[in-house]
């Protein structure tokens, strides 16, 4: 075999995996059996049938299932219903179903009564991989580094799944916090979820924001999304103004400390499925 025919062998098996996306139930199933989070209520499709529509088109292998707020803490579409399942019984868990295209993340119950952790311990026996913290989900005048949040942080660890942070209103107001819990807990894997939402500095905070995300890399457990660039981009498609933020990421964190994530399905709105994958390759180069 030629060299050529080696790398083109190589890249061939190179799956391709997209770290960020939510599915939840359509109007119809949400009615019969997964009822939507009061006032959470989508404006989008996201069932699983146009999801695994748009992996197809778009040539991606695999995907990491984030918890969506629409359902909040009932996990049970992701768990316990067959995806492809036309009836009305509820099938095997899609985790184990599809153990080779899909994990979960599920969502972090910040309850003060702990009720949480137990909540965790067991959507992991169910197949998840990861847990999502949400700062606004915390009671109110209370931070992730509280009792319970270190427990969940610290018990995640223990148990071998990821804390990702979702920091929708800057990554400033949580920044604190989520040094606090990896200096603490180092043995904690911690995903930041959408580039801690900074886009190019136009100003001070901004600027700061930016320089404090590159010195997590500091903290060899944490990893990058560069995912959902529509949400960080200050341009239109392709997202061009945001090659001068991967670069400074990558040599901060090293390539393999960066993944890329769509944040289906409100990437389709913006730029659709497949395009917000090419992005990625065009803002690289």
């Amino acid at each position: 075999m030629s060299s050529s025919e080696s790398q083109t062998k190589a890249f061939s098996s190179i799956k391709t995996i997209d770290s960020h996306l939510h599915v939840w139930a359509s109007p119809e199933e949400a009615a019969d059996k997964y009822p939507y989070f009061p006032g959470q209520e989508p404006t989008l499709p996201g069932n699983v049938d146009f999801l695994l529509q748009n992996m197809a088109e778009a040539s991606v292998d695999g995907a990491l299932i984030v918890q969506p707020i629409n359902h909040k803490f009932d996990h049970s579409l992701v768990t316990r219903v067959g995806f492809l399942s036309k009836t009305k019984d509820k099938g095997p868990c899609v985790l184990k179903k599809y153990p080779t295209k899909f994990v979960g993340c599920c969502l972090a119950n910040p309850a003060e009564d702990g009720s949480g952790i137990k909540q965790l311990e067991q959507l992991v026996k169910d197949g998840f991989r990861a847990v999502r913290f949400n700062p606004y989900l915390w009671p109110s005048g209370q931070q992730m580094t509280n009792e319970v949040g270190k427990a969940m942080f610290s018990r995640a660890g223990e148990l071998g799944v990821s804390v990702g942070f979702m920091c929708m209103k800057g990554l400033n107001l949580h920044i604190s916090e989520i040094e606090e819990l990896c200096t603490e807990f180092p043995s904690t894997t911690v995903l930041v979820d959408h580039l801690g939402f900074c886009k190019q500095p136009t100003n001070d905070d901004e600027s700061l924001a930016f320089s404090r995300l590159l010195k997590l890399s500091r903290f060899p457990q944490v990893y990058i999304k560069f995912s959902a660039l529509f949400r960080l981009s200050r341009m239109a498609f392709p997202y061009q103004d945001l090659s001068s933020l991967l670069s400074q990421v990558v040599s901060s964190f090293g390539a393999n400390r960066v993944m890329w994530g769509s944040d289906f399905p409100y990437v389709v709105a913006e730029c659709g499925y497949k395009e917000g994958k090419e992005a990625v390759s065009l803002i690289a180069k």
